[in-house]
């Protein structure tokens, strides 16, 4: 049975380092903010070009910190994708906003910047919330289009947080994921791209007044000490056993991403004419979180799927139901058919 990711295999490519780098963790004993925390900071901050790095303790901390220190909350619109992981859409929640969907690119599957002006426009004539920020999702580790929502967003003076939790080392004309946007977010979790062997996550910002709320929220709301709290935080810290397994794993990352552009490539030749592929356009490079294709319809999907379990080849579905008909938000009252091409997506993706 092939592993849909082996993590197993990755693990003995980079054994002897990860094996040195933990052991030297448990010599030490630094087991919370360690130097390998500071010195992963600063390496994640070279790789993509961010001036200021913030770990924290997994993705969804990574997206929520920066909403905390923008100060959103209740009567706040923050506009997403409905295309994604809940943890997208669960923070603006969590701080009592309201999450706005905009519909997707048929072809990209990220968030369409054609209609994301008309969504603001809808809340702004409702007069019922304020827009605040835009939340576009790198997914399946490609990039969206920022030069369509930077437009957007300087026309209405919204902020933008970058979650490229399923794209770490993915490129945009010419910049890396995680350098978007007025904050970026990213996720370490194992069967990420790049990924740690438990939970873990970052934020990368330019924002030297937003890097250091985030340093402070992150422990608590911190001031000049341990026991001085200027605000309400989170215990949101990166573990220092988890920042010395990704030191390796990043200083071999380009060679991972240009393996998995190889499979991707091998994948979209032997498919093509029998799935719709996936599009990658003129100036981007993903990390292939994960390879997605697109049956004729569910049943067709269901009998590839079928197929392919037999022949020992593991499959999943991502996402089977979109984020705008979930219970979870049943309160904020969409139905089927208000997001068509969402719909349509999960319905034939695999």
């Amino acid at each position: 049975m092939i592993q849909f990711i082996d993590l197993a295999t990755q693990y003995k490519h980079l054994k002897e380092e990860i094996d040195a780098n933990i052991q030297k963790v448990l010599n030490n004993g630094r087991y919370i903010m360690g130097p390998e925390v500071m010195e992963l900071e600063k390496k994640l901050g070279e790789y993509v070009g961010a001036k200021h790095v913030i770990t924290c303790s997994n993705g969804t901390d990574a997206l929520l910190l920066p909403l905390m220190a923008w100060g959103i909350g209740p009567g706040d619109a923050v506009f997403t994708t409905p295309f994604t992981f809940m943890a997208t859409a669960e923070v603006i929640s969590l701080l009592g906003a309201t999450p706005v969907f905009v519909d997707i690119d048929p072809d990209t599957y990220n968030i369409n910047p054609k209609l994301l002006g008309k969504a603001i426009s809808k809340v702004l004539k409702d007069g019922k919330l304020t827009p605040k920020a835009i939340i576009p999702v790198d997914l399946f580790g490609l990039s969206a289009d920022y030069d369509g929502i930077n437009e957007v967003a300087s026309k209405y003076g919204l902020k933008i947080l970058e979650d490229a939790a399923q794209a770490f080392g993915a490129i945009y004309k010419g910049r890396k994921a995680c350098s978007f946007g007025d904050a970026a977010a990213t996720s370490f979790f194992p069967a990420k791209p790049l990924g740690c062997y438990g939970d873990g996550g970052a934020i990368f910002t330019n924002d030297d007044e937003l890097a250091s709320k985030l340093k402070s929220i992150r422990v608590h709301g911190q001031g000049s000490d341990k026991y001085e709290n200027v605000r309400i935080g989170l215990n949101a810290r990166l573990d220092t056993v988890q920042a010395a397994v990704l030191l390796p794993k990043l200083a071999a990352f380009d060679g991972e991403v240009k393996a998995r552009n190889l499979a991707a490539a091998r994948y979209t030749e032997e498919l093509e004419g029998l799935f719709k592929t996936p599009l990658v356009p003129e100036g981007y490079l993903s990390v292939w979180a994960q390879y997605s294709i697109l049956a004729e319809n569910s049943e067709q999907r269901s009998l590839c799927q079928e197929k392919l379990k037999a022949a020992g080849i593991p499959t999943m579905v991502y996402y089977q139901k979109s984020l705008h008909l979930q219970d979870a938000f049943k309160h904020l009252g969409y139905k089927h058919g208000d997001l068509p091409v969402a719909e349509e997506v999960s319905r034939r993706i695999f």
